[in-house]
């Protein structure tokens, strides 16, 4: 099951509050998402946040087409308030007000995945 991580540059020196931020995030109100034709397209099976300095990074573990990810989210009011309440402490501005501008984001923060391994590509496992 494969892995993203999402970068954001914050400004450092305000890792506190920023994990004071997360400690209230509002959770999806499902993990399946949904595909262009409306059906199932995976599901969300977890995130977590890191941050070091400037740099805060948000890692999804997910099945399915990563695509749909960011529709889902877009559509989630959790992800809207935890975006108002980051805005002061993010180095550069960006729009994420709506589907389009929180997709647009989405892709062009998203890290090249250089390596991604599990127990189920262990050569023991086979």
């Amino acid at each position: 099951m494969p892995y993203a991580a999402i970068t954001y540059r914050v400004k450092p020196g305000y890792e506190d509050e920023i994990a004071e931020i997360f400690a209230g995030f509002q959770r999806v109100d499902t993990p399946v998402f949904t595909g262009d034709d409306g059906a199932a397209a995976g599901r969300l099976l977890g995130t977590a946040v890191f941050i070091k300095d400037d740099v805060m990074v948000r890692i999804i573990h997910y099945e399915g087409e990563f695509a749909a990810i960011a529709r889902h989210m877009a559509g989630q009011r959790g992800v809207h308030l935890i975006e108002e309440q980051l805005a002061p402490y993010l180095q550069e501005q960006r729009d994420t007000g709506d589907e389009a501008g929180f997709g647009r984001y989405f892709r062009d923060s998203v890290m090249r995945c250089i390596s991604q391994l599990s127990v189920e590509t262990h050569p023991a496992q086979r």
